[in-house]
């Protein structure tokens, strides 16, 4: 009976072995697969990080186009503004250049 019961023991043993290295194993994997999926993370971030990163330069890109058409329309505006006052300003002076000069040489020969 002895040797019975040596045999399970060593059954047993030899069962409890198999399944420390399959415990084992299964820990490998677990460890491999998260490093996969880590590796894949940080690839799926870096992918997302690029895509934010282009979605805010066109945004960007919107908003200075925007801004510089305004600022182009309001440099016009300004400057159509002031080629009227410029206008007005040469008519002042045409119109009045005779009774000017008429004051002038009037002032000059008084003193």
């Amino acid at each position: 009976m002895s040797s019975m019961a040596e045999s399970k023991v060593t059954g047993i043993i030899t069962s409890l072995n198999i399944l420390e290295d399959d415990l084992d194993s299964l820990n490998s994997k677990a460890g491999d697969m998260k490093k996969q999926l880590s590796v894949k993370a940080i690839t799926e971030i870096d992918k997302l990080l690029e895509k934010t990163r282009e979605m805010a330069t066109k945004e960007a890109e919107v908003i200075i186009n925007a801004s510089k058409d305004k600022a182009t329309a309001e440099s016009v505006k300004i400057t159509q503004e002031g080629d009227v006052k410029l206008s007005k300003i040469k008519s002042n002076i045409d119109t009045n250049f005779n009774e000017a000069v008429k004051h002038v040489v009037s002032t000059v020969l008084k003193a």
